[in-house]
């Protein structure tokens, strides 16, 4: 029995063809995860699928659902299928959530108005849902006060909580850390069993050769390679695909470790930090210097997110103090931002933010071109909003808007965990380069351990406990320094 059919799905922007047809088919049982770079459609097809593409892009094609045949073209007749047939969980978990609402109530909502259970049993329902994702204890927090990573996974179970036996996940374990990683796989194929259905969009080579299954591999809004997961990973035959698997960081060569002797854009002293009464770590001492990369890994949480804003200003120290370099111009410290969505005006075209940004900078239009060319981005992106690029496609232009700048220290949260490896490489080689080219003081924070390991100078791992006093210095190459949880 095939629980979803699509048959030559297609999304155009006008004259332009964005997706070129596709078709599939979702068994029960059987996993389908659709690989592929930021940008090449992968997201576009999951939104055709679910009637969820922006108002200014047009689907063709047809979907079956079981008995019921959709028209993609036609997407207010999806509606009904939301939640209960049909679960999404999105990538960026910040538009799902309401931000008025605590984790616990956005997920017992679903369980109260799809599911229909008496309230009670909804709360009891969602508490024990965001406990089975690590999640006890955060049950009362905002999406504001949650981790990017902590906000995924409240997406998780607010998406699973309607009981639709099919499932379309996009990205679903952007910027979590390898166990969570792992574990949400595990609920992934779980929640599946034998009689659901599991489409993830993803360009994480570890979830996907983890979810088995099938796969088919796209690049540019085209097809370039589909079958069983684990042949294709045995055995690729295309170019790109090979490509794509070879740009793992894992397979990466270690950055060379910049000179010594360059002086401390920004340092702390013996710093505790923590949030909702929790404590996120304490005893950290570390130098940020110019023309180095300081890299910070750790699980999702663990405090990375919130060590950054305490180096920026935006929030202070329990205990501990934090001195800064004097800049030249008042922006001169950056934050490169985990969500992307969060950082630009969702009613302005891009092309008008960036201006703005080249104009208050003194930057030239060649610049902007320049950038663009480096990203990988094209040019036509700047003529939309927000909402209508992928979330790979608005990271890099968060990057380039934060490099327009100059900036003396940049603090890059998770800057590509909605990229894809070959396009990640080709980001993390132009902020590396740009810190030795410029003497830009870097701070770089990942879950992807391996990603660190060869690019930083310094290599501070929050969220392990066993170190009362954990420090790091910077040009100290490769050394790692633990700490709280």
């Amino acid at each position: 029995m095939t629980l979803l059919k699509a048959e030559d799905i297609s999304v155009q922007d006008g004259k332009s063809t964005l997706l070129e047809p596709v078709s599939l088919q979702l068994s029960p049982g059987e996993p389908l995860v659709i690989l592929g770079e930021t940008g090449s459609g992968k997201s576009l097809m999951a939104q055709a699928l679910m009637g969820t593409l922006p108002p200014e892009l047009h689907a063709k094609g047809r979907v079956a659902i079981g008995t019921q045949v959709l028209n993609p073209g036609a997407p207010e007749r999806f509606r009904g299928l939301w939640g209960r047939k049909i679960g999404v969980l999105p990538q960026e978990p910040w538009l799902s959530l309401d931000p008025l609402m605590p984790a616990r109530d956005q997920v017992a909502e679903t369980h109260e108005i799809v599911r229909g259970l008496r309230r009670s049993d909804a709360r009891r329902q969602a508490m024990a849902d965001l406990a089975a994702l690590g999640l006890a204890g955060a049950e009362a927090r905002y999406p504001h006060e949650l981790s990017g990573g902590m906000a995924q996974r409240v997406a998780i179970a607010a998406a699973r909580a309607g009981g639709a036996r099919i499932v379309i996940a996009d990205e679903p374990t952007k910027g979590l850390d390898a166990a969570r990683r792992d574990d949400v796989a595990s609920l992934l194929l779980s929640e599946m069993g034998e009689t659901g259905g599991l489409l993830v969009i993803t360009h994480d080579l570890a979830l996907a050769r983890q979810l088995g299954g099938r796969m088919i591999v796209l690049r540019a809004g085209r097809v370039v390679e589909r079958g069983a997961t684990e042949t294709l990973f045995a055995n690729p035959k295309d170019a790109y695909t090979k490509e794509f698997f070879a740009a793992d960081p894992e397979c990466w060569i270690p950055r060379p470790s910049a000179a010594r002797g360059g002086p401390a854009v920004v340092s702390a002293r013996d710093i505790s930090l923590s949030r909702g009464g929790k404590m996120l770590f304490s005893g950290v001492s570390l130098d940020v210097m110019q023309g180095g990369v300081f890299g910070v890994t750790g699980p999702s949480g663990c405090g990375k997110s919130s060590l950054g804003d305490a180096l920026l200003g935006l929030i202070g120290p329990d205990r501990g103090t934090i001195s800064r370099r004097p800049g030249p111009h008042p922006h001169d410290f950056q934050k490169l931002y985990q969500d992307p969505v969060s950082a630009f005006p969702g009613r302005r075209t891009l092309g008008q933010t960036i201006a703005d940004t080249a104009r208050l900078s003194g930057a030239r239009q060649g610049d902007v071109e320049n950038l663009l060319d480096r990203l990988g981005l094209d040019a036509g992106l700047l003529k939309r909003r927000p909402g209508a690029v992928s979330g790979g496609e608005l990271q890099r232009l968060s990057l380039l808007r934060v490099l327009l700048r100059n900036p003396s220290f940049i603090f890059a949260d998770e800057p590509t965990s909605r990229l894809g490896p070959i396009t990640q490489a080709r980001v993390i080689a132009l902020l590396t380069e740009t810190t030795q080219r410029d003497g830009t003081a870097l701070m770089l924070v990942s879950h992807d351990a391996a990603l660190i390991r060869h690019t930083s100078d310094t290599v501070l791992t929050l969220g392990v406990p066993g170190n009362p006093r954990p420090s790091a210095n910077a040009f100290s190459h490769r050394r790692v320094a633990s700490g709280l949880h």
